[in-house]
């Protein structure tokens, strides 16, 4: 799979808001995937920090895509479970997540993810799902 085959992926398959993040695939395959979010004043809290929820929304979708580069084609599944901590505060010009399977079973798969800052390369968040295969 190729970051525009997972492009087409995230219009088709995302809600509105999700792609309002305006992430891109930086990379994909079946080992991890990269996304890249710029981070807007739309996304950004008091004291100029990226919001919890939009680096929850980055690491859950960027997981989802990395089931997908597992597998080789967009899965529909559930997040069923999702753990994130936060350890600084994210700013800069982007966020990039970085998420890989650890294991997919029948009916289910367990994902991990690292969210850096862009400008610092310093970790602001880590991240792990289990997701529901239908």
């Amino acid at each position: 799979m190729t970051p525009a085959e997972a492009k087409l992926l995230l219009a088709d398959h995302f809600a509105p808001w999700v792609l309002d993040l305006g992430l891109t695939v930086r990379q994909i395959g079946a080992e991890a995937v990269i996304t890249h979010m710029p981070l807007t004043p739309r996304l950004m809290r008091v004291g100029g920090i990226v919001s919890g929820q939009a680096l929850m929304a980055q690491a859950d979708t960027t997981m989802v895509l990395a089931l997908a580069g597992h597998v080789g084609d967009f899965v529909p599944a559930a997040t069923t479970d999702l753990h994130t901590q936060f350890l600084r505060p994210g700013s800069g010009s982007a966020i990039l997540c970085k998420a890989r399977i650890v294991r997919a079973g029948r009916s289910l798969a367990f994902a991990r993810a690292t969210l850096n800052a862009v400008d610092t390369g310093k970790p602001v968040a880590l991240a792990s799902a289990t997701l529901a295969l239908p």
